[in-house]
């Protein structure tokens, strides 16, 4: 392909989504994404699209919503590793909240096998994949349909949720900052979410690092009501991404990673044996948080491990006498 078609073919993609990563531009124009970083480093100068770290977006800094069809296509991947390590967090007997989104909807596919759980949602998408579940309980809530992601939106929705209490909320966006926290391209969906987020105690937001760093219209969770971020380990070059990561974990929430098979040459399955995710406890507590098990033994513990042998030798020398 020569390089005006792959520039050409590049800023078609990133029109249609709003905003595309180099890793999948890259698998699109089957190229390196060295070449794929040099094609939009010159489409930004013409100024047809903006650079961001690990990826392009529409020009003027704010991404607008993609539609179903390509979102689905997007990332499926990360989205799956996501989805499988964000079940682990929902118990059996539990009532949850699952926002719209193609992730969500991964999610919700794997709910099906949690007995005893209720899932309030406004998204057709996550009751289809609950629909025929054995012991889940699926909640509608009432609302428009707005049919470019199968959600239902509006007063009538937000009305439905009041007076609602769960233990969790699952959310999706269009990008996440440490700055503004989670955002969508919607208003009406923005909307929604927030009454979602009212409903719950804790709010466990669900990205992959193409949203991380990326801004857009509306904010619908802010950053201090973050519970959790589950999200997939970002390329090594991504510096935006790891950037965001420690910044939200610097804010207090709490960060965990799953691995997927994207991070293999051409997204191939994992080997055999290796774990599909892992956990990546970043950081703290937040402020006035308690966490089980961090007493003074294990303070203490973690402190002299710190030592150097002289010192732990001489410590413990001390505690004999």
């Amino acid at each position: 392909m020569f390089a005006a078609e792959r520039r050409q073919l590049i800023l078609e993609m990133v029109r249609a989504n709003g905003a595309v990563s180099l890793r999948e531009l890259a698998r699109v124009v089957q190229t390196s994404e060295v070449t794929v970083r040099r094609d939009v480093r010159a489409l930004e100068a013409e100024g047809l699209l903006d650079r961001r770290h690990g990826g392009a977006v529409l020009p003027g800094g704010f991404t607008r919503e993609s539609g179903f069809p390509q979102k689905s296509h997007l990332a499926t991947a990360e989205k799956t590793a996501i989805a499988d390590l964000a079940a682990g967090l929902v118990e059996e007997g539990e009532a949850i909240v699952v926002g719209a989104g193609t992730t969500t909807q991964e999610l919700a596919r794997r709910l099906a096998r949690v007995p005893g759980l209720t899932v309030v949602t406004n998204s057709l998408l996550v009751a289809q994949a609950l629909a025929h579940a054995n012991r889940v309980e699926v909640v509608m809530t009432g609302g428009t349909l707005r049919g470019s992601n199968y959600a239902l939106v509006g007063s009538g929705a937000e009305q439905s949720l009041q007076g609602l209490r769960v233990s969790r909320a699952f959310l999706s966006g269009s990008g996440l900052t440490a700055e503004r926290g989670l955002s969508t391209s919607n208003m009406l969906s923005a909307s929604v979410d927030r009454a979602l987020v009212q409903a719950a105690t804790e709010v466990v937001v669900l990205a992959d690092h193409t949203k991380l760093g990326t801004d857009t219209m509306f904010q619908t969770v802010p950053t201090d009501l973050i519970t959790r971020l589950v999200t997939d380990e970002p390329p090594a070059h991504d510096d935006r991404a790891a950037t965001e990561l420690q910044a939200l974990a610097d804010q207090g929430v709490q960060i965990a990673v799953a691995g997927s098979s994207a991070g293999g040459a051409g997204g191939d399955p994992l080997p055999a044996g290796r774990q599909p995710r892992r956990d990546v406890p970043l950081p703290g507590p937040r402020r006035g948080q308690v966490v089980p098990g961090s007493g003074p033994q294990l303070r203490s513990a973690t402190v002299m491990g710190d030592q150097p042998p002289a010192e732990r030798a001489r410590v413990a020398d001390l505690r004999r006498r």
